[in-house]
Parts: C-alpha cells; sequence; structure tokens
C-alpha cells in the first residue's frame, strides 16, 4: 500500500512513494530471510535507495549479503539505510557501536542470538522431546517461517555474517560461516554436560586473527557453567564484543519476541525522522 493506494508489488509500491511529494519518504522492508542470496530483500532496499527513499529492515539478508555495496549507495543517495531489527530484535548493538563506542575496534565476539534453538536446548535439558520445543516455537511465531533456518544454523550464521560486516568490517555471507546446527541428538549432548555442570549453547562466533584474517562459525558449544552465555536460558539472548580499547563488552536480552523486533524498527524510524528534523 502506498498512498492509500493498493500496489501490484513492492516496486510499484517504491516507485510510487519516490514519485509523491511527501517531505519524508521512508522503506520498511520485512520479508523472510531467504539464506541462498537475500533476495528480494536486497532489491528492495537497493530499489528503495535508488528512489531517494530512506530503508529500514529487520531482515538479515540485505546486510548479510551485501552490506558493503548497499551503505556505500545509501551514502551516495543521501539516505539511512538502518538494520537495528536484524539482531538481537530491539537490543541496541549496532546502533550502539555506531553511536557509543567511536574509535573502538571490534575484533571478535560471541554470542547465543539465535531464540528458537537456545529455548530448544532448554526444554532438551529439562527432558522435552526435540520437536516439543521446536512446535512451541513455531507457535509463538518465533521460529523462522522455515524452522530449519534455526536449527541448521543458518538464522545465526546470516547473524554472525551480518554483525561480522557491519562491527569488523568484514565482506563475508552466511555461507562464508562454519556452521553446525542441532538436532534431537543433541539434547542427549545437553542433558550429560548438564550433569557436569556445564551447559550446551549454540555460539555464534568470529575472530580476526593477528594477521587480519577473519574465522566466523556456528556450532554448539560445551561452555562452563559461570561463562555468561551458559546461563541464559529460554528465549534469553546475548553477544560479548571482544574490543581494543574496552576489552570485553557484553549485551544481554532476557526476553525476546515480535514485540522487540517491532520496537527495533520504531527505533530506526525515530532515528530517521530525528535527523531529518536537525
Amino acid at each position: 500500500m502506498a498512498g492509500g493506494q493498493p500496489c501490484a508489488d513492492a516496486f510499484a509500491a517504491i516507485s510510487h512513494l519516490a514519485a509523491s511529494d511527501a517531505d519524508l519518504r521512508v522503506v520498511v522492508e520485512t520479508t523472510t530471510l531467504d539464506i541462498a542470496r537475500g533476495e528480494p530483500a536486497i532489491s528492495h532496499v537497493r530499489a528503495a535507495i535508488a528512489a531517494g527513499c530512506h530503508v529500514v529492515t529487520a531482515n538479515k539478508g540485505p546486510v548479510a549479503f551485501a552490506y558493503g555495496a548497499l551503505r556505500d549507495g545509501a551514502t551516495a543517495a543521501g539516505v539511512a539505510f538502518l538494520f537495528e531489527g536484524a539482531v538481537m530484535d530491539g537490543v541496541p548493538v549496532f546502533n550502539m557501536v555506531r553511536e557509543t563506542l567511536p574509535c573502538v575496534r571490534v575484533n571478535g565476539f560471541e554470542g547465543v542470538v539465535n531464540t528458537t534453538t537456545n529455548h530448544i536446548l532448554t526444554e532438551m535439558e529439562r527432558g522435552a522431546p526435540f520437536a516439543e520445543a521446536l512446535a512451541k516455537m513455531q507457535a509463538e511465531g518465533i521460529a523462522e517461517a522455515d524452522p530449519s533456518l534455526d536449527i541448521d544454523g543458518w538464522d545465526a550464521a546470516a547473524k554472525t555474517a551480518a554483525l561480522a560486516n557491519v562491527l569488523m568490517g568484514a565482506h563475508i555471507t552466511p555461507h562464508d560461516v562454519t556452521r553446525t546446527g542441532i538436532n534431537e541428538a543433541t539434547g542427549d549432548l545437553a542433558r550429560s554436560a548438564q550433569m557436569r555442570g556445564q551447559r550446551i549453547k549454540l555460539v555464534a562466533s568470529a575472530q580476526r586473527s593477528a594477521g587480519g584474517t577473519l574465522s566466523a562459525r556456528v556450532e554448539p558449544r560445551e561452555l562452563p557453567g559461570d561463562h555468561l552465555l551458559a546461563g541464559l536460558d529460554g528465549s534469553a539472548n546475548a553477544l560479548i564484543l571482544e574490543t581494543d580499547l574496552l576489552g570485553r563488552i557484553a549485551i544481554c536480552q532476557l526476553s525476546s519476541g515480535l514485540t522487540q523486533t517491532a520496537y527495533a524498527l520504531l527505533t530506526d524510524l525515530i532515528s530517521i525522522a530525528r535527523s531529518h528534523r536537525h
């Protein structure tokens, strides 16, 4: 819908918006993740930027597959390209680094960034079957439309690529992330680890070596019981940034859901409105 009139498709809507006399034009892109190429979200964002529209998205695809080109295109067009909802819902990860950590270099990170798998692991520790725990996440609308994106680690890989591209200046896609997901057998590992005071978590991480090589991976990892990530139950998420000047910085979200994702979109819209007003 654009200007109160129905449009045949997203590109028609963008063209209609670009031709309007609106003082502030913003395209909000919330299509589902395509893990193969990040489309059609990338094309939506590119078309919006070319039309002189600001862009807000909660889709991981554009940032995970084409961040550098889209960022440069937005800068050249004088518009904003914001995506706070792409990782950790409404928790300000990208905004925090961009606005409050000037001159700080992020050398690496590790985190639990997929709500569905963390919930499943927590439930399996308590004896619940894998399928039952997954079904609950689907019923609550938290699991991806294609739940294999969650349990096979693709969602976490996309978030890993997005974080590495934006925070570490990488040029990778989810297909460059070494990836291992979870399944029913992971439940046995999780229960065994718990009996030894450990926890199994699906950890997303990236690290840049002294020589400049970046490695990124998603994998079930056994963590000591006193590790910050080991204490995350259910829908809790956390990200630990390794920085050159401030050491390790942790960002934790104890609950997540669709409301938090919607809030992330709202904060990006407010950021654009503030910049426009000034």
